[in-house]
């Protein structure tokens, strides 16, 4: 029996690590923030009144084993003047099996047939009114996802409006799972938004499985400016109950010098480096690897090796 790896998450890093750990030997519950309303999503939930259905579509996309046009089909996203512009392909088929469906789980349980996906995909919740509130450190309150991410105020705190009701297969997964899996990807909005749900953190305090942290690889801005992977570690560890982050993945790469500058002049990141003792203090085991790759001047993680080592640390 395939072990059970639950990973919850959001955005492109999240679909990244999926794309290569769908090639295991494992049984994947995905577990997806819908909070999300800028862009496509953010244009789709005011109109229909859905849930966000964007990381969802990139996670089906990167799960599926169907061939690459189709992928790219779900991918793509209309140049018009019309209203369809910016609008993702995938989404607006998600959008149409909701209205059909009347469920976000049975539209992704028929999208995820039809792109023949072989593990299973959860929103975090079915509700349509979810919205992240940020309070930045002169207490004022940034309402929405996409708003949090754009804001200059340096971010202290995230929550809800409301506390989302989550979805019972979600809880069911965290607490049968082998291996918690929190993906690298922006720490406000793709991690903590599940985790700051007070359903999941009580699953995480009755499941024996260890979580694991994958560490992003540059900071972000207003988010995690200076961040070390130890302070990523402790910052997640604020928002859980009783457990704490058991083992981190991070990446030891040497980036070359004007890469570095690329990402500080135009997009205010850093690389995020590994401060082993305070790794030690926070007694959390530290796996880490060559794992970044630059592909056309970006910096992303190399998936395949990424989840070998998660594959072995499952395997022990």
């Amino acid at each position: 029996m395939y072990k059970k790896v639950v990973v919850l998450g959001g955005g492109t890093g999240m679909s990244c690590l999926l794309r290569g750990l769908k090639d295991f030997p494992l049984d994947i519950t995905a577990i997806i923030t819908v909070a999300d309303n800028g862009s496509s999503t953010g244009k789709l939930r005011k109109e229909f009144h859905t849930p966000a259905v964007g990381d969802i579509r990139k996670v089906i996309t990167n799960l599926s084993t169907i061939d690459d046009p189709i992928k790219k089909m779900m991918e793509y996203r209309f140049r018009t003047s019309s209203d369809l512009n910016g609008h993702a392909v995938g989404n607006l088929i998600l959008t149409s099996m909701l209205e059909i469906t009347g469920s976000l789980k049975e539209s992704i349980a028929c999208l995820s047939k039809l792109l023949d996906v072989r593990h299973t995909v959860l929103p975090l919740s079915e509700e349509a009114n979810l919205e992240l509130v940020g309070i930045d450190k002169n207490g004022n309150e940034i309402e929405g996802e996409e708003q949090i991410t754009k804001s200059e105020g340096i971010i202290e705190y995230i929550c809800y409006k409301k506390e989302p009701k989550v979805l019972e297969e979600v809880i069911t997964g965290i607490e049968e799972a082998d291996l918690i899996i929190l993906s690298m990807g922006s720490l406000y909005t793709s991690i903590l938004p599940n985790i700051i749900c007070r359903d999941v953190c009580n699953a995480f305090d009755r499941s024996k499985a260890p979580i694991m942290y994958l560490c992003n690889a540059v900071t972000q801005p207003g988010e995690t400016d200076y961040f070390t992977v130890g302070d990523h570690v402790e910052m997640l560890n604020r928002y859980l109950n009783k457990r704490h982050i058991d083992v981190v993945i991070a990446s030891n790469s040497v980036i070359a010098k004007d890469i570095v500058k690329k990402y500080e002049k135009e997009e205010d990141k850093d690389p995020v480096k590994i401060d082993y003792a305070k790794l030690d203090h926070l007694d959390v085991e530290l796996i880490e690897d060559d794992l970044i790759v630059v592909d056309d001047n970006t910096i992303r993680h190399n998936s395949l090796k990424l989840s070998s080592l998660i594959f072995s640390y499952l395997m022990r």
